[in-house]
């Protein structure tokens, strides 16, 4: 028997053997020296089945939060939903509903004046029975503003500490850029995160009579490819349908505005003014 033992010790260790002992040997028992080796530790333990692959994704991912700003996962400006302090009570209730955010940032009269922040919820006291006009500056909660250059992880340590959800966030000149949520933050750990109010749409539908509604932000590539057109998408000076239409027409776009690619016309059918926010494509048959 010990003849055996002594055989087998003499075999080079398993590949089993070589996961174990380099999991032994990192990171708790020895310090690491980069994010690279302790997400490959991590890789290791999910192999091994010591943590699961959700486990190991969601640390990985933990780990690289550190080194993504604000900027990259914020709401943009554009995207904004917001009240202003000169809308009336009906004004207010009506854009709560279309959009179905619980927290709005409230402007001033300058637009990069933020007064406080607009709880849904604390609205709803005020409209048992009926909507009564209501003092919109008792109501807002204070404002959170942070720099865009913000990392995530330090903000979403914040946000536990202050128990808030949302902050403004601004460039180096003190403008407005965007706003960013927890969710926001969350959602690079877990990936998206769905509510009650989102809604999956296709980016571009056929409608009945043969058009096409698309949605703006639906990418050059994707755009060329559903239309087969022989354009490259590469050469195009813009990164969504939006842009190339803002491009064509060398102007801010209007309601009616129309710009023609290959066999398609594309008409502006809803703008703010900034950016296009709906199109209608038809074909030239």
């Amino acid at each position: 028997m010990n003849q055996k033992l002594d055989s087998d010790d003499n075999h080079p260790p398993s590949g089993f053997f070589l996961k174990i002992k380099k999991f032994f040997k990192n990171p708790f028992f020895i310090k690491t020296q980069s994010v690279s080796e302790v997400t490959d530790f991590l890789k290791d333990a999910a192999d091994l089945n010591i943590i699961d692959k959700e486990a190991e994704s969601i640390a990985s991912k933990a780990i690289r939060l550190g080194s993504i700003t604000v900027k990259e996962i914020m709401v943009p400006r554009v995207d904004m939903v917001t009240v202003s302090l000169d809308m009336n009570t009906d004004e207010i209730i009506e854009r709560i509903i279309e959009s179905g955010h619980s927290r709005y940032p409230v402007l001033g009269g300058d637009r990069d004046e933020v007064s406080g922040i607009l709880l849904a919820k604390d609205i709803l006291p005020k409209l048992v029975g009926e909507r009564s006009n209501f003092e919109l500056l008792e109501m807002l909660r204070e404002s959170k503003i942070v720099p865009e250059t913000k990392k995530a992880d330090s903000l979403l340590e914040e946000f536990k500490k202050d128990r808030s959800h949302l902050a403004i966030v601004i460039d180096e000149y003190g403008t407005i850029c965007g706003l960013v949520t927890i969710e926001d933050i969350l959602e690079e750990l877990v990936g998206e995160i769905e509510d009650e109010h989102d809604v999956d749409e296709e980016e571009i539908i056929e409608n009945i009579d043969g058009s096409f509604s698309a949605d703006p932000k639906v990418e050059i590539e994707e755009f060329t490819q559903y239309f087969n057109l022989k354009i490259d998408p590469l050469i195009i000076d813009a990164e969504t349908l939006g842009g190339l239409v803002i491009n064509e027409l060398g102007v801010l776009p209007k309601v009616g505005d129309v710009v023609s690619i290959e066999n398609l016309d594309i008409k502006v059918t809803h703008a703010d003014g900034r950016k296009v926010t709906k199109v209608l494509i038809i074909k030239n048959r």
